[in-house]
Order: structure tokens, then sequence, then C-alpha cells
């Protein structure tokens, strides 16, 4: 009796965790219907023909991250084949191993397989981070995909397809991914908080917006460490959580420069850069903060050229405080030359 209890006990508190840990919103609300990918409607309204209608191509999803590459064509893996899908799907990402010993034996090993599929459908090889592979082992992949061509589709995804090797670019239809709207994210945050019950203000949503980028992924997931983190979204734990220079302190700066009170606006970077952010970060807010800054347009044009140059230099590893001070030094020239 004892045992068993104590079994019983094991038993509960080995169950526990799964109450208490929820799982990433990332996965939790991935759509698994292609009709459901937010934002690209023109991507996407290509891959429901192509679920709709069986013949799928070989594919190139190209695009930057979070845009809803992976999603898509899992999605996409699920409705053409359905139940089928475990047997009938081979996923690779960029953490597998994918050298040419791979695509010799595991992937020719899947495309000569025989598996009963739904008529008309083919075998699925999703090969994730497709622009991380060697030369050698798309080298080794081109002729796989022609061979097998009748039994085996091959889906890539990439965030640049020009790292995809030209003979594998002929061979595939490629579909490009843009970077989302802030309406397009707005619309899939409010259903992940409404879903959620979470405590917000609007102004805690547009720092999350501001901070992804265009990055659906990146949204949810400031989204929900804001979350676990506050229990409450507004503007100022958003920033905390992300960790990114205040884009309203990075205004001011540059409201100073075009006010003429350069020195202002020189402690103000001072002060930012003392915080620990790094040039990468402050330069990257700057960009964000000018391009929807209400000013003239020449004005605005100048800025975005010098601030690319100076995000340019530091990429290649220029990344001082004189390189930042500099661009402000810049800013104060352009603002008195469109003066003049």
């Amino acid at each position: 009796m004892a045992a068993a209890s104590s079994a019983a006990a094991a038993s509960s508190a080995a169950a526990a965790p799964a109450d208490t840990y929820d799982i990433p919103w990332v996965e939790k609300y991935r759509p698994s219907r292609v009709a459901d990918v937010v934002g690209n409607a023109d991507a996407v309204s290509r891959l429901e023909v192509i679920a709709r209608d069986g013949n799928m191509p070989n594919l190139i999803l190209s695009g930057p991250p979070g845009t809803g590459k992976t999603t898509s064509i899992l999605a996409l893996a699920h409705e053409m084949l359905g139940p089928s899908y475990r047997e009938g799907v081979l996923e690779l990402n960029a953490s597998d191993d994918r050298g040419l010993d791979v695509v010799r034996n595991k992937i020719k090993m899947f495309a000569q397989k025989k598996v009963t599929l739904p008529p008309g459908r083919h075998k699925i090889v999703i090969l994730d981070e497709a622009d991380s592979m060697t030369t050698g082992a798309q080298q080794a992949l081109r002729r796989t995909m022609e061979i097998y061509s009748n039994t085996t589709r091959f889906a890539l995804a990439c965030n640049t397809s020009s790292k995809i090797i030209e003979p594998i670019q002929s061979r595939c239809a490629i579909v490009r991914f843009s970077r989302l709207s802030d309406q397009e994210i707005l619309g899939r945050l409010m259903v992940v908080v409404a879903a959620e019950k979470v405590p917000y203000v609007p102004e805690g949503l547009e720092a999350i917006i501001f901070t992804a980028d265009g990055d659906m992924r990146q949204a949810l997931n400031n989204l929900q460490a804001t979350v676990s983190g506050f229990r409450f979204v507004n503007q100022e734990n958003v920033f905390k959580v992300c960790d990114q220079p205040h884009p309203l302190h990075v205004k001011s700066m540059v409201k100073n420069v075009l006010d003429g009170k350069f020195d202002e606006a020189c402690s103000g970077l001072k002060q930012l850069y003392d915080l620990g952010y790094s040039p990468t970060d402050i330069i990257t807010t700057l960009f964000r903060v000018i391009k929807n800054y209400d000013m003239a347009e020449y004005l605005k044009l100048e800025l975005l050229k010098e601030t690319g140059f100076a995000h340019m230099r530091i990429c290649d590893g220029v990344g001082s405080f004189l390189q930042l001070s500099g661009l402000l030094a810049k800013f104060a020239l352009v603002r008195e030359t469109a003066k003049a």
C-alpha cells in the first residue's frame, strides 16, 4: 500500500512540471495551416495553391528570420500529406549534420524508401537554414534532386538565396518572404494577448513591435519574456527585458543635434555608451528612430546615408565611441548645409 502511494506521489510530482511550465508561445501559436500564416500574402497564396493541387515543385523559401518560412513549409507538408506526414517528411536543420555523407546516405536513403502516400503526393525533404550547407553538400544534392524527382520534392529555407549554388536555384521555384509590417505583427499580438489574458497598455505593444523590427518570432518571444518577468506589458518593462537603447533617449539625442545643441547630444550619447550598450545596438536603434522621425525629406535621407556609412564601419570592427561621436558631428554638418 505504502509503495503504491509513494508511486502515485512520484507520478504526480513528475506530472506537475508539465502544468507549471508552459510551452513557448512561438510554438503554441504556430499556424498549422498555410492560410493562417501572417503576412507575405503573395507567397502564402502561392503555397496555398500548391497545398490544394498537391503538385509541389522543388522550393526555395528565402527571407529574413522570423517571417514564417519554416512555419509555411511545415504547414504545407501537413496539409499535403495529412496522416502520412511522419513517414513522408524528412526534416534537417542547420543544427543537424548536413555534410556530404548525410546528403549521400540519409537523404538518398529517404528518397529511395517506399512510402504509401495519398495519390498525386510526393515525399518531402525540408532543409532548414540551407544557406549554411557546405558547397560540396549542395553539389551532391543537385543530382539527388533530379534522380528522385518522381517521388521526392525538396524545400529549402534560407535567409539569403544567393548562398544557394546556382544549379540548385535553377531547379527550384523561389518564394520570397519579406519582413512583416507593424500592422500584421500587432494583429497577431492581439490574438495572443486575448488568448493568454495578458494585462497591457497600447504603448507596451508598440514597444514590442519596435523591438521586433518585422520579426514575428522576436515579437512573441519579447511579449512572453515581458509577461514572465513583470506580469504587465508597458513600454518601460519591454525595454528592460529586451535591453535595447530606449528610443526616447535616442530621439532626444537626434533632436538636440537638429536644434544645434551638440554638447547635449554628445552627453546623451555618452550616457547610452556608459550604460554598456554596444555601438551596433545604438546605431540600429538610431536608424529606426531617424526613419520614423518627423523632419524634412532631404534631411532625413542625408542622416540615413551617414548612419548607413557609420554602421558599415562599425560592422568592419571600428566600434568605438569616437565613431559614434563623429556620426553626430556629421549630422550637425548636414543640418548646417540644409539651413544654408
